[in-house]
This record gives structure tokens, sequence and C-alpha cells, in this order.
């Protein structure tokens, strides 16, 4: 019998209810069936497929979980006081590996400061980019705010990694490692509080006063705890640069094998366009302002 428009069958559901509702439906249909401890991956698919999951957001689901534990398996105090040493990211796009791999590259080529350390089908490494030509984008891209700033040029190195799943998609796995600026700030919160450790022995053998020999480690303190915090910024803005080269990804950025576009522009390519620009900009004649009538 339907509903009348008072009652609640009637009533509309927002996306977080709907999200309860469905996952409630599930845990009631697979509830039905008994299931061990561990399941394998054809099994979990097995499944899916008699509760009517498709396969493709299955495999979706099971790349991301291994992810995920992939990018929590660092314990430890140091971890969740200073910031990861890796930061990850993850999405299921449409297109080929290869086609997700060549999207990456153009995103990276263009938008941040990284050059290509190893390159296969459907893997890919960057490094930092340095020298002239890293000093001509970083020039070019102060000139121009129109264009969005780098946000990993501070990772070591950025891995993307494609794996196939139903026809016509794929999921891309992204890593960026941020040892060395982790160490570094690591060392420089170590050198502060030991200044402050040194200078607190050096004044308690002179002097019988506590409140005094307590001041160097007061005063080097907010420094080495500046130093730790100071990391954290900065892996959220990498992380947020391998999310915006995904959403490049997810948004169109992936093109055909036929449509890819060529190698970017050398160090006198960026020179020569930089020039013609600038002169370009100087030439133009300056719009007069309408008279209000």
């Amino acid at each position: 019998m339907t509903g009348s428009p008072s009652s609640p069958n009637s009533q509309p559901i927002d996306r977080a209810a709907l999200d309860r509702i469905i996952q409630r439906a599930a845990e009631l249909q697979t509830g039905e069936r008994e299931i061990g401890d561990s399941l394998t991956p054809e099994e979990v698919l097995a499944l899916g497929k008699e509760v009517g999951i498709p396969t493709r957001y299955l495999q979706q689901a099971m790349l991301e979980h291994q992810t995920t534990a992939a990018a929590t398996t660092q314990p430890g105090l140091l971890g969740r006081l200073v910031g990861p040493r890796e930061v990850r990211a993850h999405r299921v796009v449409q297109g080929s590996p290869e086609d997700a791999i060549a999207g990456l590259l153009h995103w990276m080529e263009r938008n941040e400061l990284l050059v290509i350390q190893r390159q296969q089908a459907d893997w890919v490494s960057w490094e930092p980019l340095r020298g002239m030509q890293a000093a001509i984008r970083r020039g070019t891209a102060a000139l121009d705010t129109s264009k969005p700033k780098f946000m990993l040029s501070r990772a070591e190195v950025v891995t993307a990694a494609a794996t196939p799943l139903e026809s016509g998609y794929c999921h891309v796995a992204m890593t960026a490692s941020l040892a060395p600026t982790r160490r570094d700030h690591l060392v420089g919160a170590s050198v502060f509080g030991s200044l402050g450790l040194v200078g607190s022995a050096a004044i308690a053998t002179f002097t019988t006063l506590g409140w005094v020999a307590v001041l160097p480690v007061v005063l080097f303190a907010p420094a080495s705890l500046g130093f730790l915090r100071a990391f954290r910024p900065i892996g959220a803005r990498v992380q947020l640069g391998l999310e915006r080269s995904l959403d490049y990804l997810e948004r169109g950025g992936i093109k055909p094998g036929h449509e890819r576009v060529g190698q970017g522009p050398g160090v006198i390519e960026l020179i020569a366009g930089e020039v013609r620009r600038v002169l370009t900009s100087g030439t133009e004649p300056r719009r007069q302002p309408k008279d209000k009538r």
C-alpha cells in the first residue's frame, strides 16, 4: 500500500541517511550467509556478485583498502607528533593505466617542479627539478598569478602506479616521500633542544638559583617546538598536491593515445615565451574607460 504524503515512507531521504540505509541493507543481506574470519579477493568478488554489487566497485574498494592500510603502517609517537614521512592519495578514474600515466605526466610537466626519474607503462616516478629551468619556471610562476602554485617541490620522490580495473577504468595510487624534509625539521628541533639543555647545565654549575638554570630550556623550547610544528603544513600541502593531480585526471585529464600532446618546451622555449609575453603585454593598448552619462 502506498503511503500518504504525510507518512514516514514519503519523507525525503538525505545523503547521510541513504548511506546508512544502504550499509544496513548490505549487512542484513550478507548476514544471511556464513562468512569466515578472512576471505580471498576471489571470494569477495563472488560474494559481491551474489548481493548485486558490481565487480568494478568491489575492486575499487579492495584497492583503496590496501592503499589505506599501507599508508597507516607507520606506528610510533614520532609519526603522530611530527607527521608521516610519506603521504599518499588514490583514486579510481576512467581510462587505461597507460593513458592515466600520460595524463599525470602532462599535469606534472606544466604545474609542478618535477622531472621524470623512472618510467614504465603503468608506473612513473619524479624527482624535484633543479637548475636553470627550475629557476625560470619559478620566476614565470611568480609573474603569472593565474596558474596554480607548485605544491610537490618539497617531496624527495613522487611515484604513481596505475592498476587496471574493469574495462575502461583504472586505480591510480600516488605516493610522495618527505623523509629528507622531515629529517631536517627533526635536526633543527634537536639542535635548539640541545642548546637549551647545555645552557641550563652550564648555568647550573655557576649558580644555585634553580629558576635561572631553567631559563635556557624555556627560551629554546619554543624554537624547537616550532621546527616540529612547521613540518605538518608541508605534508598537508604535498597531500593537497597529490589530490589536485588526481582531480585533474578525474575531470577529464586522461586523453587517449592519439590525443596526447607532445613533449613540453625546453629552456630556450621557456625564455623565448616569457620574453614574448612581456613584450606583448607592454605594447597592448590600454582600454579607455567608458564615459558614464
